[in-house]
């Protein structure tokens, strides 16, 4: 019943927390505050009531439509929300929380997977990836690996796994977008993969970014014949997803393909 209470805590945690990333992916773009300037309605630019603003509740309870306007809500507001807390009750639940050094490791993936989110849809939007927000997940990268240095492994074998993850992939997206100037990889790209190879480490990187690889190939193409769309290829979400199945299953995957194809 206790794991049950702090599930519950943890995913409501989490659609808060997601509430704040919708007012992310529509404010960092343009450059305006995410913090100062109150939420309002993006037709008739009425302030919205704390009670409009419950994270998926709201959505449901004025029918996905606007009080005043009647104008549609989008509905990317319930599903980042309710996207962000599953991911961190997953987090949890795969880290635990049963001492200090677990519980702030989950927080720091928590935090991880929420800037992913955020990346993703901005990427998509915009074909841009934030510098902002590749530098807040080096920043929590460093985070991680001090915690898993004083609270699980202390050595510097941990820490030379995660500054050769910072270069694994990155420097080789580097030499690709220097050679083509841009036209092949986007430079949000490499930062994007130094950033999480410093968290992930140089093992679970190559398989992000391989697992990244293989969704662009698959969805990007049905998405242009179902939708129309753009055909210069927004590669943040793949790559996000890649991280974040990485951080979740990373070595599951990594240990089922040694010993299915590897070992003997």
């Amino acid at each position: 019943m206790n794991g049950i209470i702090i599930y519950a805590i943890v995913f409501l945690y989490g659609i808060v927390i997601g509430s704040f990333l919708n007012v992310c992916i529509y404010r960092i773009p343009e450059g305006t505050s995410v913090v100062t300037e109150r939420s309002h309605c993006m037709k008739c630019n009425r302030q919205l009531k704390w009670f409009e603003l419950i994270p998926v509740f709201s959505y449901l309870f004025l029918g996905g439509r606007c009080r005043t306007c009647k104008t549609r809500i989008s509905i990317q507001y319930p599903m980042i929300e309710a996207l962000n807390g599953i991911l961190y009750v997953l987090v949890f639940y795969l880290y635990g929380w049963n001492s200090f050094g677990e519980i702030f490791l989950s927080i720091a993936y928590c935090l991880i997977m929420s800037a992913l989110i955020v990346l993703s849809v901005i990427d998509l939007r915009t074909n841009i990836i934030p510098f902002g927000i590749n530098i807040f997940i080096l920043v929590i990268g460093l985070v991680i690996v001090l915690v898993k240095y004083f609270y699980f492994e202390k050595s510097m074998k941990l820490v030379l796994e995660h500054i050769i993850g910072f270069f694994a992939i990155s420097f080789l997206l580097f030499l690709l977008f220097y050679l083509s100037r841009g036209r092949a990889i986007g430079g949000g790209d490499v930062k994007l993969m130094a950033a999480a190879g410093f968290v992930l480490g140089w093992q679970n990187v190559l398989l992000a970014f391989f697992l990244g690889c293989i969704l662009a190939s698959i969805i990007h193409p049905i998405r242009m014949k179902l939708s129309n769309a753009n055909s210069v290829l927004a590669f943040g979400p793949y790559l996000s997803a890649g991280i974040a199945i990485a951080i979740l299953y990373g070595q599951n995957l990594i240990h089922w393909y040694i010993d299915t194809f590897i070992l003997i």
